[in-house]
């Protein structure tokens, strides 16, 4: 057999062998698999959050600094944004450290997607098996991410299927990485992110339709993503998107980069006026944000993350123009309706959404018509 005829047969070998392996990956088993498994999902993330767990004696302590702290605040941001509605409360925070984060947020996710598990399964087979690990990988890599990031959240309880109260969070550990890192006064540090987190609450304790709204959307976005035919193309449904699906997220990012900008409007507003160390936070919290290496830009780039902190930026441009030009009040008639939030194209036109939106009508009453001076 001469060089040739061995090539020829070496890659009929190949082939053949390929075609088994294949066969075997794509061959049915019995029973079926769905997309998603939180339990390895939850395993694979807190995996990564080794050794940054605090003590339940130490979260108590902590919530109770929160709570103190917040009710210092309280009157200075309701004076600045308005009051809230008869009987209505802001929420109290809960510390929590890195894989208590995550599991909640996972919790969040779970209480999204599970409604579509059912529709969103596949066959079992190899292939499909080593798909839902690499998504399940992949989803977990993102809250593991995450989870050594975020310093706050308000989490409005959307998507339950019981009415549940919002709730707040501070991830004390990473306010802690931050605060010795940038060598900051921690009092003041945890008093400028309650500020961001206070605004989303109030956001929503003085709005009942938001969150009623959100639900909307997001179901919507949702039952069009499980509506499709079967397996993958569900999956490519959920993640990548579809026309239709397109035109209620733009809706959603715009609610949501209006209340990210109002959050840092208020933070920034108050924390001016209301903590002495204010620009030093405010240089070390640009700075965090600018330092990423190559390969965390990567991540943010290629899993949407960045678009979240565009939201921040465009959104606080927005919201600054129309305060300074026009008053608080102004900007709080955004919140009355589905109808007053901005529209898309209308965050880089701020007087635009003026003339549509206020125009000659009278604010109301009680509300500063301009920001409260230090």
């Amino acid at each position: 057999m001469n060089a040739g005829q061995r090539r020829t047969a070496a890659a009929a070998v190949t082939g053949v062998v390929a075609a088994a392996v294949l066969g075997e990956l794509v061959r049915p088993r019995s029973g079926r698999t769905e997309m998603l498994d939180w339990s390895e999902i939850e395993a694979l993330g807190l995996r990564q959050l080794k050794g940054s767990d605090l003590s339940a004696v130490e979260l108590d302590r902590l919530e109770a600094h929160y709570a103190a702290l917040s009710s210092r605040l309280e009157d200075p941001l309701l004076e600045y944004l308005g009051g809230l509605p008869p009987g209505t409360q802001l929420p109290h925070f809960q510390a929590l450290d890195r894989p208590a984060w995550l599991r909640l947020n996972l919790a969040v996710l779970r209480r999204a997607l599970d409604p579509l598990q059912s529709s969103l399964s596949l066959q079992r087979s190899h292939l499909n098996d080593l798909g839902q690990y690499g998504i399940n990988r992949y989803t977990a890599g993102i809250l593991a991410f995450l989870a050594k990031r975020v310093l706050g959240q308000f989490d409005p309880q959307l998507l339950g299927r019981e009415p549940v109260q919002p709730a707040l969070y501070l991830v004390e550990t990473n306010i802690a990485a931050f605060e010795r890192k940038e060598d900051l006064p921690g009092e003041e540090l945890r008093s400028w992110i309650i500020l961001h987190e206070l605004t989303h609450a109030w956001q929503f304790a003085t709005n009942p339709w938001l969150a009623k709204h959100l639900n909307t959307e997001l179901e919507r976005v949702l039952k069009m993503a499980a509506d499709r035919q079967v397996g993958w193309q569900r999956l490519r449904a959920l993640t990548v998107g579809l026309p239709r699906q397109w035109e209620a997220i733009r809706r959603l990012q715009a609610i949501m980069t209006l209340a990210e900008g109002h959050g840092n409007l208020v933070m920034n507003e108050l924390g001016r006026r209301l903590l002495p160390s204010f620009e030093r936070l405010e240089k070390a919290h640009a700075k965090r944000s600018r330092e990423r290496s190559a390969l965390e830009q990567l991540f943010w780039r290629i899993t949407g993350l960045e678009l979240k902190l565009r939201q921040y930026e465009v959104g606080e441009a927005f919201c600054r123009r129309i305060v300074e030009r026009h008053g608080v009040a102004a900007l709080n008639l955004a919140w009355q309706s589905p109808e007053t939030m901005p529209r898309p194209d209308e965050f880089k036109d701020p007087e635009r959404w003026y003339r549509r939106v206020v125009g000659g009508r009278a604010l109301p009453a009680g509300q500063p018509a301009r920001p409260v001076s230090p």
